[in-house]
């Protein structure tokens, strides 16, 4: 009886919550938003700086397609890079994108027309290859294929999902709130801040380039760290020698607070022997490939926690599973897919809200007819989209910190998002209505859609995250299945700015200035109607249930115990 009571203490004790390489991370993962979000106050004066065209109403097609440049070569790298990771390791695939994205904003900075500028995008997204999703909606996140597998290899029971997949995005908040600051602010600084910049400078002649360098040195900063003290997750790679994070043990080392406990050296020991040791605790953790012990996938965390011997005759039955033979199933399918449709809106809503508040009103005003037919703008200037985009990033940390985990443990992952799902056709048709009110409410107006809509992007891009990391079959193709996510994501993304700024133009010049946000709207009812197809399987989060079912089967059975039921199990 003693035997069991403590074979069911251990089956329920969790192991800890990695907070130290969530940390870097995050640290790895700030730059990102940083220079993705950095952009959108001031795209659409750069592209009119361009003298592109003479027609306003088409400038808002030309800034989708800066927007989505990004996203359409991300499509087309998008597997490759989380089939890369698969084989080669996360962090090293996680770098190259971060340096991938310093590279992108440094030629973006330079760019004096729409060529360059698209090529600048174009770079960014063939040597990041794994989009966000914007943080908290995950819709430009870039490296966000990798970065999910990670986040998965480290958090592989799921009393830990909703506290660490709410991590990444209040990042990507707090990152949205520096970066629209500092694109508003730092673009045209010969004009903002005439005292410090002189005319006739290298800023008077790349007017953006100060934000961009700004994001450059953020991610250069981004990949130091990654590089020193970011660990590898990969099942197979993790236990190889790596010389960055030994670097990083022995710079901390050297450091002044840690020399009065006369050396750091026997900390760093003992920290990652204690850290694996945890990982190797957690079921579908390590590679079966090539391992004549783990070839049935009975699970690792079992024999460990019995201590079996394969050598052992009278240890010879153990729970067997078969091999998994199908990595795409059909929940994997839709949840990809609905993964697709909801980057598809949340890009077109980040993307066009900064033009819906730059258009100037038309003139002369063309004639309304209520409820579909009108035309206005807000015409507000870089300073204050860059303002409202960061109020937009610091409402969605919060949300996120707080509002998810809360919601997803009452709700589960599966209902939240089709609840989210089911209301947010409401969101789109609803927002252009708020250029028709009055002066004083305008504002007011703004804030409240910003705060709808980011509520409903830090609950639904999580959710669907868990979704998709429970239903995959094993750890071994999760980079895969991610990258594909990834990859459909950025395609859908990459339409997303294009045909929303093309509706947009069109309905300024037929007076339907609504008529891409009604488009879009339609798209999350389709939405709405595959959520409800979506089921969450058995997947390889539940193998620890499995271990704590089996493990009662192997326990010592009391010979003074007459409970038919004990024997059976036995």
């Amino acid at each position: 009886m003693a035997v069991r009571k403590r074979n069911t203490a251990a089956a329920k004790q969790l192991p800890p919550f990695p907070k130290r390489q969530m940390l870097v991370l995050a640290l790895c993962r700030i730059c990102e938003p940083i220079a993705f979000m950095s952009i959108f106050p001031y795209v659409y004066h750069m592209v009119k700086d361009f003298n592109i065209t003479e027609d306003e109403s088409k400038i808002s097609f030309y800034a989708g397609m800066v927007t989505s440049a990004f996203t359409f070569a991300e499509f087309s790298t998008g597997v490759l890079w989380g089939r890369l990771s698969d084989k080669i390791g996360r962090k090293p695939v996680l770098l190259m994108g971060l340096a991938g994205t310093g590279l992108s904003v440094l030629v973006f900075g330079f760019a004096s027309s729409l060529p360059v500028a698209l090529f600048a995008r174009a770079l960014g997204g063939l040597l990041n290859g794994l989009v966000n999703s914007k943080g908290p909606q995950l819709t430009a996140d870039r490296n966000i294929g990798v970065l999910q597998t990670t986040v998965a290899e480290l958090v592989t029971v799921k009393e830990h999902q909703p506290r660490a997949y709410s991590v990444m995005p209040i990042v990507w908040c707090l990152g949205s709130i520096i970066g629209p600051m500092i694109g508003g602010a730092l673009a045209k600084p010969v004009e903002s801040l005439p005292s410090v910049f002189s005319p006739d400078s290298i800023w008077d002649r790349f007017p953006y380039l100060l934000p961009n360098l700004f994001s450059a040195i953020c991610v250069f900063l981004g990949v130091v760290i990654g590089l020193l003290f970011l660990e590898e997750t990969h099942a197979e790679k993790k236990r190889e020698r790596d010389h960055g994070v030994e670097l990083g043990n022995y710079l901390l080392s050297r450091m002044p607070w840690n020399k009065k406990d006369g050396s750091r050296k026997g900390k760093n020991v003992e920290e990652r022997p204690l850290l694996l040791e945890a990982d190797e605790q957690l079921p579908g953790y390590r590679t079966t490939e090539n391992s004549p012990r783990l070839s049935s996938i009975r699970g690792p965390a079992l024999d460990e926690e019995l201590d079996l011997d394969e050598t052992d005759p009278r240890q010879a039955v153990k729970p067997e599973r078969k091999p998994v033979a199908k990595i795409f199933t059909r929940p994997i399918i839709l949840i990809i897919i609905s993964y697709g449709i909801l980057a598809f809106h949340t890009m077109t809503f980040d993307a066009l809200l900064p033009v819906f508040l730059s258009t100037d009103p038309p003139e002369p005003r063309q004639p309304m007819s209520l409820p579909f037919k009108f035309a206005d703008g807000f015409g507000f200037d870089t300073q204050t989209i860059g303002v409202i985009l960061s109020v937009q990033g610091l409402y969605s940390m919060a949300s996120t910190s707080f509002l998810f985990p809360l919601v997803t443990e009452r709700l589960g992952a599966l209902q939240l998002f089709r609840l989210l799902s089911l209301s947010y056709p409401l969101l789109y048709f609803a927002t252009p209505y708020m250029v028709l009110l009055p002066d004083n409410l305008r504002m007011a107006g703004i804030y409240f859609m910003v705060v709808w809509k980011c509520t409903f992007s830090t609950l639904a891009y999580p959710s669907n995250a868990i979704l998709l990391t429970n239903s995959a079959p094993n750890m071994l193709s999760l980079g895969t299945i991610n990258g594909v996510a990834a990859s459909t994501a950025s395609l859908c993304r990459a339409f997303g700015p294009t045909i929303s700024g093309l509706l947009y133009a069109l309905g300024l010049t037929t007076g339907y200035s609504g008529l891409a946000w009604w488009a879009t709207g339609f798209a999350t009812i389709v939405g709405a109607f595959i959520s409800f197809k979506i089921t969450e399987p058995r997947g390889r989060m539940e193998e620890k249930d499995d271990v704590e079912a089996v493990s009662p089967s192997l326990e010592i059975a009391d010979p003074f115990d007459t409970n038919q039921e004990q024997t059976a199990r036995v």
